[in-house]
């Protein structure tokens, strides 16, 4: 019996490393549709992807306030997966509190005082403006806490991960 577990959890670590090299990666945060993903060619609007933050200071807040749990990012983190919602040449704005990218509000994209816990949230890096070249806006509308562009700013397009959902559901 002994043996056959051995087997058995040889066989699914085997399965879940052929699937990582595979470019299969799961997604358990809410910050995204829960499910399978598979890597993509290139970021597109409304699309997920997945990226390391950069800046050691969202670093160290993320992590002392738990919005990303362990991981193989630089900084011991896990990636951040959100959704592109503004690429390079996009028109940012705010409407009534709204981000509007190109002049369409983005419904839930209000930038909160404090998160769920009741901490006060960083002050929102993102200013109005054309995206520069290189840049890319990664917000989760999924949920309302969500850690994303609103707070960190622009997310530089080499470190994006595109994704495409293979089986998802809702949180």
């Amino acid at each position: 019996m002994k043996r056959l577990c051995g087997y058995a959890v040889a066989g699914v670590a085997l399965l879940l490393a052929v699937s990582w090299l595979s470019g299969f990666r799961v997604n358990v945060t809410p910050s995204l549709p829960l499910g399978i993903y598979r890597l993509a060619d290139a970021p597109a609007r409304k699309s997920p992807a997945f990226f390391c933050l950069e800046s050691n200071e969202y670093i160290r807040l993320a992590e002392e306030r738990g919005y990303a749990g362990s991981g193989f990012c630089p900084g011991g983190l896990r990636p951040l997966g959100k959704e592109v919602y503004g690429l390079p040449g996009d028109a940012v704005g705010f409407d009534h509190g709204l981000i509007t990218v190109n002049g369409q509000a983005l419904p839930g994209s209000t930038a909160k005082d404090k998160d769920r816990q009741g901490r006060a949230m960083p002050a929102s890096l993102l200013r109005p403006g054309l995206i520069p070249k290189g840049k890319a806006l990664m917000l989760s509308l999924h949920h309302s806490g969500s850690f994303d562009s609103r707070y960190f700013g622009l997310v530089p397009l080499a470190a994006l991960r595109p994704m495409e959902p293979v089986i998802t559901w809702n949180n």
